[in-house]
């Protein structure tokens, strides 16, 4: 019985040998030479009809009256946020002109800081903080349109 006892652990022993090499061979992610350049990936308008525009009508349309549960806040908040990260990934797309990007950082950040004002109000559940705060982020948005001539006009609260 101890010879089965000993061929028995022999085999553990020669299955550990064969396996933990293979497990401490896995691939290993590509080592950075310094930090990861911010580069865009979508295209300026693709942010604006994927992200701010449905965002900011869906907040219109959450806070037409004020929310009655905690969910919906939340929801609120999650797309305030939505927002502020949009401010954040317009300023890895400045135009090209020297002018031209002081603008626009500034309209990213006052946008940014905006919907970031409308996030907290959300999690207060505060409503008259948060349909102000709406209405400075699409403020925000018109005064860019404006400075770089877009034709769009945001009105969260069109529809009511």
């Amino acid at each position: 019985m101890s010879c089965y006892r000993f061929w028995f652990a022999v085999a553990l022993v020669a299955v550990g040998c064969t396996v933990l090499p293979v497990a401490q061979s896995q691939p290993q992610p590509p080592k950075l030479k310094g930090p990861p350049k911010l580069e865009p990936v979508a295209e300026t308008k693709l942010l604006m009809e994927g992200l701010a525009d449905p965002n900011v009508r869906a907040l219109g349309k959450l806070l037409s009256v004020k929310p009655k549960d905690a969910e919906t806040w939340r929801v609120v908040r999650g797309q305030a946020l939505l927002i502020a990260e949009t401010g954040n990934l317009l300023m890895i797309r400045p135009p090209k002109t020297k002018q031209g990007q002081e603008a626009w950082m500034a309209h990213a950040t006052e946008l940014r800081e905006n919907a970031a004002g409308l996030a907290q109000a959300a999690a207060a559940k505060d409503f008259l903080q948060a349909r102000t705060s709406l209405a400075a982020v699409a403020n925000s948005c018109n005064r860019c349109h404006q400075t770089f001539r877009v034709a769009a006009r945001v009105d969260p609260f069109a529809n009511e």
